[in-house]
């Protein structure tokens, strides 16, 4: 499997919780989408999966067409992971109006979620389930995947056989290009986070758990001293 992170959004940069909202590509997002399909224009893949949330699916279309593959096939278990009563919202705003919730939140505990929204232990097992499936209808092909850093996230967690409590620990580009094999009901990373066919443009926004992680401990400390 050749696993894609969707193209940027003007949510990505304003650091919005996503989730399953349907947000478009910005001007960056569909260049990127673009830089990638190029990259794997050779790649002659049997199938194309999106998520059937709009940014996913507009750069697999953007890959489909360099590909010379008909429209992609989209499948809703590669969604995002849904955020519940948060999505839409900034870290900031999350913080005024839902202070308890978010404290909960940056505990990275996998059985907590939003109201109204899914635990990373329901998470990953939709996506697991998901990525099985397409991997035994294409058995012993190459199938590329056009999904979201959170369903990327629990492939990594899996494959390196990481808690899924805690900060994300690895790195998850738009438009990057995440490489793996499944053996059985185990995934195995050949090639994590390759961006150099974007190496050239600006750099992207980071979402990093854990400097959330370090800046909610610290500030905890400092109450409490």
């Amino acid at each position: 499997m050749i696993l894609i992170r969707h193209g940027e959004t003007d949510w990505n940069r304003e650091f919005r919780f996503q989730g399953q909202l349907d947000v478009p590509l910005n001007a960056m997002g569909l260049t990127q989408a673009r830089r990638v399909a190029e990259r794997l224009a050779g790649l002659g893949a049997c199938a194309l999966i999106s998520s059937d949330l709009q940014r996913a699916v507009q750069t697999a279309q953007v890959l489909a067409h360099r590909m010379g593959l008909g429209a992609p096939d989209t499948d809703r278990g590669l969604r995002e992971q849904h955020f519940g009563i948060v999505e839409g919202l900034r870290v900031p705003d999350i913080q005024a109006r839902y202070p308890q919730d978010w404290a909960q939140w940056v505990q990275f505990d996998e059985g907590y979620a939003f109201d109204g929204g899914e635990s990373l232990r329901v998470f990953q097992a939709r996506v697991l389930a998901a990525l099985r499936a397409l991997a035994q209808v294409h058995r012993g092909r190459t199938l590329a995947v056009v999904t979201h850093g959170g369903v990327l996230d629990m492939v990594y967690r899996s494959a390196r056989g990481l808690p899924l409590s805690g900060p994300r620990v690895s790195e998850i580009p738009n438009a990057g290009i995440n490489r793996v094999q499944l053996a059985g009901e185990t995934f195995e990373i050949l090639d994590w986070a390759d961006t150099r066919h974007l190496a050239d443009l600006p750099t992207q926004p980071v979402y990093d758990q854990q400097q959330i992680a370090r800046t909610t401990a610290g500030a905890s400390a400092a109450d409490s001293a």
